[in-house]
């Protein structure tokens, strides 16, 4: 399925732009709904890779633009928290009206705020995560401090928040000031997932304690000990979307669907946007992973690469024929390790090593068993080893035969 381009308006008609993110070769069994931090869009590291994640764990994800910002219509300088909150509502909806109503909310700092808010207001939603979510909306006028008495006294300020110019007006400060998210928390009645930073400078670890205390149960707390507010380090933006895919599972009816539309019955299928450079999403027969390239070529670096993968599937061949044959002769093999790598290198017997069409792809392969073994089973071990499914598949004269799928 892939990335789609998503568009709707919001409560004014103006035109919000998304992503919709769904998994390959299946239709997602819950959708969840992502809002973003204040000023942020769509389009940070950190929301993209959460999405990434919880995508490969068969959610489909809506990630958008809040009003003013990314590529939605209005402008900034007129909106306030409230119209967030009715941005997430009308997100919702369209999601409801065109594919599946969300059932999970997440939302990154004031976003996490916001999707607090608007859980009150989703009916379908059954359980909200927030990263390095404040206490209280009204935290945000920290971040505005330089322009907070230019903006009491002429209504309006312009304020640099990471790097960028922003017009913000009296009245998204009032606005803030009515928003109680203690009170809101204590009458939601739904599943909760908090996660913060103990090293957040932006937003203090002590907010996600206020927000904790005030929740009921069903609440839990992941600590993202050394990360930063906006996660800039992928490792830790990939964590917590797994943690939230692993988490959001226990409350949401998780009925896998394999998508017919594809009209394969092939065993793998592999599937990549145009934006997203070498990440591919991949159905490995009933399971779901990530399948990429090196920082050095260009790659995220989020999976193995697809000689990685030939590799490992030797390996694993190895594995268990060695494993199979060993427990036919009942041999003590309490352990098989396969190690493998791949490489093009020179023939042994080259005639011309100096020429690169001389080089063929060559598999290592190193075997570690453990067992109480001598050496004439060792022996029939490695010889064994070079009869797995895989390694003669490798050995043997293979054809591809490849033709288009009708859209």
């Amino acid at each position: 399925m892939g990335i789609q381009k998503i568009e709707f308006k919001n409560k004014e008609g103006q035109k919000l732009v998304g992503r919709l993110e769904l998994p390959v070769d299946r239709h997602p069994h819950n959708y969840a709904l992502f809002a973003h931090c204040f000023t942020c869009t769509k389009n940070l590291s950190a929301v993209r890779n959460i999405s990434k994640a919880l995508t490969s764990n068969g959610f489909g994800v809506l990630r958008f633009d809040f009003t003013g910002l990314g590529e939605s219509e209005g402008d900034f300088a007129d909106t306030n928290f409230s119209g967030n909150v009715a941005d997430l509502v009308a997100a919702s909806d369209h999601l409801k009206e065109n594919y599946n109503a969300p059932t999970l909310l997440i939302g990154h700092s004031l976003g996490g705020s916001a999707v607090i808010f608007a859980a009150a207001e989703i009916d379908s939603v059954k359980a909200i995560a927030t990263v390095g979510a404040p206490s209280n909306p009204v935290h945000v006028k920290h971040l505005l401090k330089s322009g907070i008495d230019e903006i009491k006294e002429t209504g309006k300020a312009v304020v640099n928040l990471s790097g960028r110019d922003f017009t913000i007006k009296k009245q998204f400060l009032d606005d803030l000031e009515t928003k109680s998210l203690p009170e809101t928390v204590k009458t939601l009645r739904k599943p909760l997932l908090i996660m913060h930073s103990p090293q957040d400078d932006t937003v203090g670890i002590k907010n996600a304690e206020e927000i904790y205390v005030a929740a009921h149960h069903p609440k839990s707390f992941v600590s993202l000990d050394g990360a930063d507010h906006l996660l800039f380090n992928k490792e830790d933006s990939l964590y917590v979307g797994q943690v939230v895919s692993g988490w959001a599972k226990r409350y949401l009816n998780v009925e896998e669907k394999v998508d017919a539309s594809l009209k394969t019955k092939h065993q793998v299928a592999a599937s990549l946007n145009e934006a997203e450079g070498f990440t591919t999403q991949m159905k490995v027969g009933s399971h779901y992973m990530l399948a990429d390239e090196p920082l050095d070529v260009g790659g995220n670096n989020f999976g193995p690469t697809p000689y990685e993968l030939v590799s490992a599937g030797l390996s694993a061949c190895t594995a268990m024929t060695i494993q199979m044959y060993a427990r036919h002769k009942k041999w003590a093999v309490e352990n098989v390790e396969v190690h493998t790598s791949y490489d093009k290198k020179h023939a042994q017997d080259c005639e011309n090593c100096e020429e690169d069409s001389a080089k063929i792809d060559t598999f290592e392969r190193e075997i570690k068993l453990t067992g109480d073994l001598d050496e004439k089973q060792k022996n029939r071990i490695l010889q064994i080893a070079d009869k797995c499914p895989v390694h003669r598949t490798l050995h043997s004269e293979t054809q591809i035969i490849t033709k288009l799928i009708d859209s």
